[in-house]
């Protein structure tokens, strides 16, 4: 049955290889908000990796990515996943050798990286009157719950980034409460990325 399907973290096949291939590239919402243009390829921190599809989109585009995951199973996957790439060699090899795997709380981590670019994508608030979740966004809401520290990470995320910490957003949710107002602002189809710059 569909529903027993394993959560897994892949980077060799399915959606992913998908976005690599037809994406578009730099001209995405995600690489533009990151601020992969006019030559400029910054390292960038996923202080909240989950399945790493963010971080291995931007080491694609050639960004140096570090994931960090705190949750033990979400960060198993992911190993997983990484080392199941790096097996398969070609492309996808070299792309996943510009990313490293970091396990624990951001909030402690990134003070120790001065990471130029920060990208948080907190576990989102339960959406109302809107489509059934995913399933796959439901299974990692069971592994990892609610990120009740969200406005932490993000106040620690703006203390330590040299360039900007980007925030990944329900296009329609309201603003984090507490936050201060981003620089600017990307949209996507059902996401937006705030953009906070640092500078």
């Amino acid at each position: 049955m569909v529903e027993d399907t394993p959560l897994k973290a892949d980077f060799t096949s399915g959606a992913v290889v998908h976005r690599l291939r037809f994406g578009g590239g730099r001209g995405q919402a995600l690489p533009r908000a990151i601020g992969l243009k006019n030559g400029k390829t910054p390292d960038v921190v996923d202080a909240t990796a989950g399945l790493g599809r963010d971080g291995f989109l931007l080491a694609s585009l050639g960004a140096k990515v570090t994931l960090i995951e705190r949750s033990d199973h979400m960060h198993r996957l992911l190993a997983e996943g990484l080392a199941q790439a790096r097996d398969a060699g070609g492309e996808v090899a070299e792309i996943v050798a510009r990313i490293s795997l970091l396990h624990g709380d951001a909030k402690d981590l990134l003070p120790g990286l001065t990471p130029e670019v920060v990208l948080v994508d907190p576990m989102h608030p339960p959406r109302h009157n809107s489509a059934l979740v995913k399933k796959e966004l439901r299974q990692i809401r069971d592994i990892v719950g609610t990120d009740d520290d969200a406005l932490a990470l993000m106040q620690a995320a703006l203390g330590c980034a040299r360039n900007r910490v980007v925030l990944k957003w329900p296009q329609k949710a309201d603003a984090m409460t507490g936050l201060r107002m981003p620089s600017h602002r990307i949209n996507g189809k059902s996401t937006r990325y705030d953009v906070f710059m640092t500078l």
